[in-house]
């Protein structure tokens, strides 16, 4: 259980530094620059704070996803709550890869190429891409908090994957018929 318990916390850092660096930079550090620093230098600043913000959030992801691994072969049974977390964190990691690998290249690339938000074709599509990469934080943000919400929360008794409640095994001991699932 000790190691069990050590995975998970490496997997909650994980998602926390990921979840908190989507927090800071897209609450605090973006706005701050994009009001203070003259364009286009703010542009190309952060586009390289995001670049390299992406590489350490893939990162986080695939260490979180290979602590959930881990801690699948480590429980002694499975939750739903378990099962949840994991595919929110599936779905998380499959977002910064859009994001890291399609989303912020292509805002560099419009910005290299002159593009200014809104003005002219390059920067509608770089409005475009600008929307779903700052969708895409979003949404990410809000399952880490959702992922956080399943990791405390105490599972329900009984709720493990394939596990009887204790009403229905105590049903079954007595020889009575089991209620339709």
């Amino acid at each position: 259980m000790r190691i069990l318990r050590f995975v998970l916390a490496i997997e909650a850092l994980c998602v926390a530094l990921w979840v908190g660096g989507l927090l800071t930079l897209g609450a605090i550090v973006a706005p701050l620059v994009f009001g203070m620093v003259p364009a286009p230098t703010s542009a190309d600043t952060m586009t390289a704070v995001f670049q390299r913000f992406d590489r350490v959030a893939m990162t986080a992801a695939t260490l979180a996803l290979l602590c959930e691994v881990a801690g699948a072969k480590l429980r002694p049974r499975v939750e739903r709550a378990d099962l949840l977390r994991a595919g929110l964190l599936v779905v998380m990691a499959g977002l910064v890869i859009l994001q890291g690998a399609v989303f912020s290249p292509e805002i560099a690339d419009l910005h290299r190429r002159g593009a200014v938000r809104g003005s002219g074709p390059l920067g509608q599509r770089l409005e475009v891409v600008h929307a779903r990469a700052s969708a895409s934080g979003k949404l990410q943000f809000a399952l880490g908090v959702a992922f956080f919400g399943l990791l405390v929360a105490p599972p329900p008794a009984g709720a493990g994957v394939g596990a009887s409640t204790k009403r229905e095994d105590e049903r079954e001991s007595e020889g009575a018929p089991r209620p339709p699932t």
